[in-house]
């Protein structure tokens, strides 16, 4: 997956904004104005950051070579991927799905009715 794809595929899920609030490389994703995704783009080969359950986040470096800890965010709830190397585009996107999800998740109960998702 490209960094196109990547983004193309962030900003198809609903109530998703894009910007860069920290420099005009990074660029991030966020949820109902909660950070779900983002990436350096000066990155080559292309590496995104994604929110991941714990556990999980754990299981998936020890399996996965093009994921490791989260780069200059939390180890515990950020893995970095490289989306430009050995996974598919159809796991990267699950990724994408369960980060997404996490961050709804976390919405108040009254924001997340507000905005359909209960």
């Amino acid at each position: 997956m490209n960094i196109e794809e990547f983004r193309e595929y962030c900003l198809s899920k609903k109530y998703v904004t894009e910007c860069f609030p920290f420099d005009n490389v990074t660029l991030v994703f966020k949820v109902a104005n909660k950070m779900f995704a983002l990436s350096g783009l000066e990155h080559h080969p292309s590496t995104v950051n994604l929110k991941c359950n714990p556990e999980k986040a754990i299981e998936l470096r020890d399996q996965y070579n093009d994921i490791i800890e989260g780069y200059h965010m939390s180890k515990i709830h950020w893995n970095t991927i490289t989306i430009e190397g050995g996974l598919s585009n159809e796991f990267i996107k699950e990724l994408i799905d369960h980060s997404y999800d996490l961050v709804v998740q976390g919405l108040t109960k009254k924001l997340q009715k507000e905005l359909g998702f209960l």
